[in-house]
């Protein structure tokens, strides 16, 4: 796993979204050198504070973008290994995938636009517990050597010291939805479900499946029907609420 030099310089970089990183991307390999003039990060830190998807989200400042540039320049002259998996990937269509754009005066040709992500929100999983997580902010992405995609997530509600690398295809999804009680009717003996699990040592939401549903009448607001799950992770079974359950995506 990469890391960096010191706690300091972890947590001094800068929250660029996903969607930022990948529009960098591609400008660095559009317009090269010009890059790194101060009029040219201007402007994109500008296009990108003008975006929703900074809403909430820390200022970003012109020499932070001129730092990544500068950043990505010393790795391809350190020939850093990229692959054509990565940008392929970005660029497909998918079910969360959408292009954005950039100002026109920022681009070298009106060939293409900036693959991105869309304004949905998202979880991934911890490797550390195999438990789902809300994403904060996507702070960087590198392809391994299998070819695959992996980001560098930090945790809502965690500090930089809880970041890790997440495999893109296999630990980030849309975020599970809570079901409300007037949905109990949805849940069926073999969907997949995001459950809380709660133990003496811990309390996370781990992937399940429901095997068994004891229906009963709904007499309140809240739905008295009980759920047996079974953990993906270990095969436990759990008796649970509605309450516990959240609908996975699709």
């Amino acid at each position: 796993m990469e890391g960096f030099e010191s706690a300091e310089m972890e947590d001094a970089i800068p929250e660029f979204t996903l969607k930022e990183i990948i529009a960098m991307e591609r400008l660095f390999k559009d317009v090269g050198e010009k890059c790194l003039s101060q009029e040219f990060c201007q402007e994109l830190v500008d296009s990108f504070s003008r975006s929703k998807h900074r809403t909430g989200k820390p200022a970003i400042q012109w020499e932070q973008v001129q730092s990544w540039f500068q950043d990505k320049q010393k790795r391809i002259a350190a020939k850093v290994f990229t692959s054509p998996v990565a940008i392929k990937e970005f660029n497909e269509p998918s079910d969360w995938a959408l292009r954005i754009n950039v100002p026109e005066r920022l681009r070298k040709t009106k060939a293409e636009r900036v693959a991105g992500l869309s304004e949905l929100a998202f979880e991934a999983k911890s490797f550390k517990d195999f438990a789902w997580y809300d994403v904060a902010a996507f702070l960087n992405y590198r392809v391994i050597h299998t070819g695959e995609l992996e980001v560098r997530v930090r945790f809502s509600g965690f500090s930089y010291d809880q970041d890790e690398w997440v495999n893109v295809k296999r630990g980030v999804r849309e975020r599970s939805i809570p079901l409300e009680p007037s949905e109990c009717h949805r849940v069926k003996v073999g969907d997949p479900v995001l459950c809380f699990r709660e133990t003496d040592v811990r309390a996370i939401y781990c992937d399940a499946y429901i095997v068994e549903i004891q229906r009963h009448t709904h007499e309140t607001p809240d739905c008295p029907c009980e759920f047996v799950v079974r953990y993906t992770y270990d095969n436990a079974e759990a008796k649970v609420s509605l309450s516990s359950l959240c609908c996975r995506p699709e």
